[in-house]
């Protein structure tokens, strides 16, 4: 059991190992399941906090789940101490956020932005990049971003209190930037082109070079 001590394994070696998430340790729950739902897209969030200073942070625990009106969906879990993270601050008393493709020329600035820092800092500086203004909401975006999603929060929704508890941010989108160089020529996104990466578990990532198509039946 390479996590913890509350999983419990079969006398049948062809069995699978049994997880009860109510008796598990948090973490070892976590570990699992980050590990289980894979490939995840990641959100790379711009918000304000009240100050003016942009925070900058990724969330794999992220989705897109409508497109009348068009919808996002991202988790900024509370921290292992069971506070909130900056993001989820600035959501709670602005309500308004940027989501931007987490690509492979930015993967190490995406994976640097989760950086735990003091909320009167910014990742933008961190990180070296720059931003635009948004035309939509306060938040700015991110320049070096092929992709930015400008939303408003519709709600948000506690899923539990303590460590890693989920709060669903369900936010609308209002404005979409696309830059032509990830255009495939016919109105759409080339993904050869825009060349997003996405989390698994522990420290791996994946690339999304290597595609095959299937026509829907």
């Amino acid at each position: 059991m390479p996590f913890g001590t509350t999983c419990a394994t079969s006398a049948n070696p062809r069995d699978p190992m049994q997880i009860d998430p109510t008796t598990a340790h948090v973490p070892d729950v976590y570990q699992y399941l980050v590990g289980l739902v894979t490939p995840r897209p990641i959100a790379w969030v711009t918000t304000l906090s009240p100050v003016g200073v942009v925070n900058l942070a990724p969330f794999s625990f992220f989705n897109a789940f409508g497109a009348n009106p068009p919808i996002v969906v991202f988790s900024p879990t509370l921290r292992r101490d069971g506070t909130k993270k900056d993001t989820l601050l600035n959501l709670e008393r602005l309500g308004e956020f940027v989501v931007h493709a987490a690509t492979a020329p930015l993967a190490e600035k995406v994976n640097l932005s989760s950086k735990e820092i003091a909320p009167d800092e910014s990742e933008v500086a961190l990180t070296g990049l720059s931003t635009l203004p948004s035309v939509k909401v306060k938040p700015p975006r991110i320049a070096e971003a092929a992709v930015a999603l400008e939303c408003v929060v519709r709600q948000i929704v506690p899923c539990g209190t303590g460590p890693i508890a989920a709060n669903l941010v369900i936010g609308e989108v209002v404005m979409m930037h696309v830059a032509d160089e990830v255009l495939d020529g016919k109105g759409g996104v080339d993904p050869h082109k825009l060349k997003t990466v996405a989390r698994l578990g522990g420290a791996f990532w994946c690339h999304t070079s290597d595609l095959f198509e299937l026509k829907r039946p």
